[in-house]
């Protein structure tokens, strides 16, 4: 009997190994033969477990667990493309990056980042906060008049809550005019958790 479940065991281990080189293989074969629109992986952070999505162009999505990483992978399909696979080699660079932040030896990153999922006064908004460095902090208000709307306050606070790529592009650093935090995508304290490691 503990034989049988040793063998049991050891065939289940062997075809998760498999399963997973053929997922290796499946995925890089896809990668080059240019039929993979959106590569896929998490990341463990001191913030949760992040979701990073890359198109070929650059990253396209940054998620929090609390945005439901399921959801965020549908909306991809839907908004993108369905051709969808879990691919963690297009984001060895950006995990990378994201590691360096939070160890505190990267204070800007430089990956390619692809914006198609925010236009119009929302993508200028997101633009715009790329310009907020490490460590500072600047009002909806201060934002709302850097992109020539001065009165669009909100606008910019709904901005920054469908910022597709959080972290990277630090939404986080905007704040009430009054020094609170505000809202953010992946909760309060993941913004409050961001806004201390960049104070530190």
């Amino acid at each position: 009997m503990t034989a049988d479940i040793f063998d049991a065991l050891a065939d289940e281990l062997t075809d998760a190994a498999t399963l997973a080189r053929l997922h290796t293989r499946l995925a890089a074969d896809a990668d080059g033969a240019g039929v993979l629109d959106v590569a896929y992986r998490t990341v463990d952070t001191p913030v949760g477990p992040l979701l990073l999505a890359a198109t070929p162009a650059g990253l396209v999505r940054v998620a929090f667990d609390i945005e439901d990483h399921s959801a965020v992978l549908a909306g991809l399909a839907v908004r993108i493309s369905p051709r969808i696979l879990r691919a963690p080699q297009r984001l060895d660079t950006a995990v990378r990056q994201l590691d360096e932040y939070f160890a505190k030896r990267r204070t800007t990153f430089d990956v390619p980042v692809d914006l198609r999922l925010t236009q119009g006064f929302r993508r200028s908004v997101v633009e715009r906060l790329r310009a907020i460095g490490y460590g500072e902090r600047a009002s909806y208000a201060a934002v709302a008049t850097a992109v020539g709307s001065p009165k669009a306050v909100r606008a910019v606070g709904s901005a920054c809550a469908h910022n597709p790529l959080p972290v990277v592009i630090p939404c986080h650093r905007v704040v009430r005019s009054d020094g609170t935090p505000g809202q953010y995508v992946g909760g309060a304290a993941a913004k409050a958790a961001l806004l201390r490691l960049e104070a530190a």
